[in-house]
């Protein structure tokens, strides 16, 4: 009977945002899950670089998409400081990912510094999120932009 309950609260829940919010597509699955339905791009792309970039772009940025959409897939453990945590986590990862590949194929120099602050200000959101949690930090490693950086200087 609770079950049932929060099925039906989900699925509230989720007509009622696309209702608020008609761009963004939301699906309850069976166990009551909300879903962010995939987006589609559309139109014809503005090329601020080459085209060559552009698909580059869109084909590293598809993965990272699906990653961080995969890895906030939850199933609730009935603890919402660890469900926040473990949904955010994913998200803060798809904003750096989505960020890196900025730096390495956007041309707009004010979106680049953007990129590069969500870099840091994520990744420390992250190693916040895991401490408050007791989980261990990840092992250090260099910045996700160095490669890019070498790669960029080298090709351009």
């Amino acid at each position: 009977m609770i079950a049932r309950a929060k099925r039906s609260m989900s699925l509230r829940l989720a007509v009622l945002l696309v209702f608020a919010s008609p761009t963004l597509g939301l699906a309850a699955d069976a166990n009551g899950r909300v879903r962010i339905a995939e987006h589609q791009v559309t139109g014809p792309l503005k090329a601020s670089g080459s085209d060559a970039d552009d698909l580059a772009f869109l084909a590293e940025n598809r993965p990272a998409m699906d990653r961080m959409m995969a890895g906030m897939d939850i199933t609730p453990s009935h603890d919402v400081d660890r469900d926040f945590a473990a949904m955010m986590i994913p998200h803060h990862q798809g904003a750096v990912d989505m960020a890196v590949l900025e730096l390495r194929y956007g041309r707009n120099e004010q979106l680049r510094r953007i990129a590069q602050e969500i870099i840091v200000d994520q990744q420390q959101e992250i190693a916040a999120m895991r401490l408050a949690l007791g989980q261990p930090l990840p092992p250090s490693a260099p910045a996700p932009t160095t490669s890019a950086q070498m790669h960029m200087s080298m090709t351009h």
